[in-house]
């Protein structure tokens, strides 16, 4: 005799597979969290530490040798963070035998894209205008929105995450003083936890 609420779930199952990016990694979730630390630390020791050759206190700081080694810094952290997310989410594909490229897969990752690239364009407009301050509101506004667009194809926790991004954007650029701060927070901490989260759920 057929389980009708058996049934049920497969069915609900295969179209989550079929309309759901399901092999999104909270590992490398954790592990965007703790490049993001890394380069905020760095950047912090450049800018405010005493000792630093780019300490704001130091007469002879060069703003442009500053602003250059701050980009190679994000663009580090961007690329390990893509990286780490490509890799995992393969993986756990392959693991739980789930294609990766698929219709749910491109929704996701067109959802989370058009608004970043959009930040990343605007970003740029913004270093062109020495608006510096705003930056990590930007950035984190422009993520947050990515995330929640793409959360409709993926985790539902992915939706909670850009929520995050997004109110901590706009406290920052609110009190652009804590805008590092707050894309520590954002891009480290949140990944961290809401990462943690993803894996003990789903990944273990």
């Amino acid at each position: 005799m057929k389980n009708p609420e058996k049934e049920l779930a497969e069915i609900k199952a295969m179209m989550e597979r079929s309309t759901r990016f399901l092999s999104l990694s909270g590992l490398s979730g954790v592990l965007a969290g703790i490049y993001a630390f890394l380069g905020a630390g760095i950047a912090w020791y450049w800018v405010y530490y005493p000792s630093s050759e780019f300490a704001l206190e130091t007469e002879e700081v060069n703003p442009s040798d500053l602003q250059t080694k701050l980009l190679v810094i994000a663009f580090l952290v961007l690329v390990l963070a893509i990286g780490s997310a490509y890799l995992l989410s393969q993986y756990k594909s392959q693991k739980k035998s789930q294609q990766f490229w698929s219709p749910a897969s491109k929704r996701f990752l067109l959802a989370l894209f058009i608004p970043v690239i959009a930040g990343g364009f605007f970003s740029f407009a913004l270093i062109h205008q020495s608006a510096y301050q705003l930056l990590a509101p930007a950035t984190l506004t422009f993520y947050g929105l990515g995330l929640i667009s793409a959360s409709h194809f993926t985790l539902g926790e992915i939706r909670n995450l850009g929520i995050g991004q997004l109110v901590l954007g706009i406290f920052a650029a609110y009190f652009p003083d804590f805008g590092l701060i707050c894309w520590a927070l954002g891009f480290g901490l949140l990944h961290v936890i809401y990462g943690s989260m993803m894996y003990y759920r789903y990944d273990r």
